[in-house]
């Protein structure tokens, strides 16, 4: 099982999914770029000091993110509000990697068009959306109790 995150815009988010991967044994993969310096001091407070604990792959592009989940056969579910499945409806396995997009935008239709599937946390009616971080780690919770 692994997370994954398309070119966060949020340094603290980052630092707390960090801490989230940490305290769970997951690698973290990181599409670069980032719309923050990695020096940026709300990634250091957020992340406190998991970070050198994590397992954080960076990835220059999609391209590259995806051409290493292929080779190493894994399937990427990406998390989005715009989701067919429910997260407590999808069968998980422990190769897959769960893809968050960025808080600002989300991902591109082209990185939308290439993941396995779409994958949607439910809630009350009227609501956009959960703080990615909150978001991974209930998507991440659920992985793993299921694995």
């Amino acid at each position: 099982m692994r997370l994954a995150l398309y070119q966060p815009d949020i340094a603290g988010n980052v630092g707390t999914i960090i801490r989230l991967c940490a305290c769970f044994g997951v690698p973290l993969d990181i599409v670069m770029p980032c719309g923050f310096p990695a020096s940026d001091k709300q990634l250091r407070r957020a992340a406190m000091d998991y970070a050198d604990a994590a397992e954080i792959v960076r990835h220059a592009n999609a391209e590259a993110f995806f051409a290493e989940q292929t080779r190493n056969g894994r399937r990427v579910l990406l998390l989005t509000a715009h989701g067919e499945t429910p997260v407590h409806r999808v069968a998980f396995t422990p190769v897959d990697t769960l893809l968050l997009g960025s808080e600002s935008a989300g991902v591109p239709d082209d990185v939308h068009d290439r993941t396995a599937q779409r994958v949607r946390i439910p809630m009350a009616p009227g609501f956009r959306s959960l703080n990615i971080a909150v978001a991974a780690g209930i998507a991440l919770g659920e992985a793993l109790r299921q694995t």
